[in-house]
């Protein structure tokens, strides 16, 4: 049955028909193409009375992880391409974000020019991994970590999934915290940093429980309102760390980048999906960042920003704004507000990715686990909000490592094996038209010597990291591509030689 349009003849989002309705979920052992029992999942009938009269709310998208068919997609058009540029660009031009560029001064002893650099050039290459998997989206009509079970095998991706649910959750405990701290820096301390965390929360909340339709109008305007020191080797060291943890923050979106242009329609050039989303990443990435880069280099220089960086990030970001007066509060907290527009993605993947754990979890509705990623990143926000740039410094480095592993299969199985052939998109339940997946856990598992042997952090300095500069720099993220890239070929091979897909 094909969506229903609007006047000019495109999907109206706001009335994309649901999925089925709780009561009628099943839960089979195979696709819905299958010939196998369906087994049916009991829900009371409040239950379902309640699930139908949430998703009959208007905006609110029922949908979950079922592929969205050809026919109910959106018609191609100019503003879906420009579309795709400012969804990026307004969800990661955000004060989290403006806080990763602290670290180049604060944190690497690295002057302005070196960080400077390193921030256009990190954010370029690590622009390329979410850019590469967004082709996916319109291509297949399914979300990322479903579209992993082509390449990973039906049940190694669920340890993809697993690690992106702790990604998309980890990224809005930051953008909390750091919201948190700029909305108590205005308020003069009278607002305490856990109030301003529930504000920021309530706001994403409810804007990831409803979907992509709100999610879109929200990202399409929001944007509006928002000298190196040791020896040599040292600085060399510092150089690689900073580059290394700079690439992690864009390169952070990979793993979700099809989920938000699954609507869009499934001739849409590749190339210029790709092209548009690493703009729109690139562009907001290298200028919020420099962004803190200046007010970081300011903190030696400027009488009172060293105090009001002891005090917390956010508390430096809203002296940033001094020169303004009370209308700069008023930037300051709309900067904190605008926080949602990075949270809310993050959230509305993360629950996405709680469904790909099972058909049980399927059966699940979405906003149920919106509501619970909420709550999860509400409460690590409250307990870890004073220890932000600890945080920083060790959660997105190491959240890079396993994608930069999952980029490398899913470069290598789409270039090597599957450069003349074509997916079966509808078959994504369907274990026996997926890959088995050895090769890809085996790669995966091996892969992840690299950043063993390669990474520099506070818990865990690898014994090739120990050998740069005095304190060691960090090589996790090349030696994970190389180690996967070397394997993975010669392993799927043997897969599809010895098994057949």
């Amino acid at each position: 049955m094909k969506a229903p349009a609007s006047g000019n003849g495109k999907l109206d989002l706001e009335r994309t028909l649901p999925e089925k309705s709780i009561e009628d979920i099943r839960v089979t052992t195979e696709s819905a193409s299958s010939s196998h029992d369906v087994l049916p999942i009991h829900v009371p009938e409040k239950l379902s009375r309640w699930n139908r009269a949430i998703e009959s709310l208007r905006g609110l998208e029922a949908r979950g992880i079922s592929r969205v068919p050809p026919d109910e997609r959106e018609a191609p058009s100019f503003a879906g391409y420009v579309q795709m540029v400012v969804l990026w660009y307004s969800a990661n031009i955000t004060a989290n974000n403006l806080a990763v560029g602290f670290l180049g001064p604060l944190l690497f002893d690295l002057g302005f020019l070196d960080s400077a650099l390193i921030i256009v050039f990190a954010c370029l290459v690590g622009s390329l991994g979410p850019a590469y998997i967004s082709i996916w989206g319109p291509q297949s009509g399914n979300r990322t970590m479903v579209i992993a079970r082509y390449f990973m095998g039906y049940w190694p991706s669920k340890i993809t999934a697993v690690l992106n649910i702790i990604l998309m959750v980890g990224y809005p405990v930051l953008s909390s915290i750091i919201g948190g701290q700029i909305l108590s820096a205005v308020s003069g301390g009278s607002m305490s940093v856990i109030v301003g965390i529930v504000v920021i929360t309530l706001i994403c909340w409810v804007i990831a429980v409803f979907g992509m339709t709100p999610f879109h109008v929200y990202e399409r305007y929001v944007y509006a309102f928002m000298t190196s020191v040791g020896n040599k080797a040292t600085i060399a060291a510092n150089r690689l760390s900073f580059f290394s943890l700079q690439l992690s923050v864009p390169l952070s979106w990979s793993a979700a980048a099809s989920d938000f242009f699954v609507y869009y329609p499934e001739n849409m050039s590749k190339w210029k999906v790709f092209t548009m989303t690493f703009t729109g990443l690139s562009l907001s990435f290298i200028f919020v960042n420099l962004l803190g880069l200046g007010l970081a280099s300011g903190v030696a220089t400027t009488p009172g920003w060293n105090d009001d960086y002891e005090t917390s990030s956010g508390a430096l970001i809203l002296a940033g704004y001094d020169g303004l007066g009370g209308f700069g509060k008023f930037c300051a907290v709309v900067v904190a507000l605008g926080l949602c527009s990075n949270q809310v993605p993050s959230t509305y993947a993360g629950a996405l990715d709680f469904q790909t754990l099972g058909k049980a979890w399927k059966a699940v509705p979405r906003y149920v686990w919106a509501t619970v990623v909420t709550i999860i990143y509400f409460v690590c926000a409250v307990a870890g909000r004073n220890h932000l740039f600890l945080i920083l410094q060790n959660f997105l480095a190491l959240m890079a490592y396993w994608l930069v592993i999952f980029i490398t299969i899913v470069f290598e199985e789409h270039t090597i094996f599957h450069r003349t052939t074509a997916f079966d998109w509808a078959a994504y339940e369907d274990k026996r038209k997926l890959p088995i997946g050895i090769a890809a856990l085996v790669s995966f598992l091996i892969g992840w010597v690299g950043p063993i042997v390669g990474m520099e952090q506070v818990w865990w300095v690898g014994p090739a990291a120990r050998h740069l500069g005095d304190t060691g720099g960090d090589l996790g993220i090349w030696l994970g591509i190389g180690f996967t890239a070397v394997v993975f070929p010669p392993l799927r091979y043997l897969e599809l030689r010895q098994i057949g897909r």
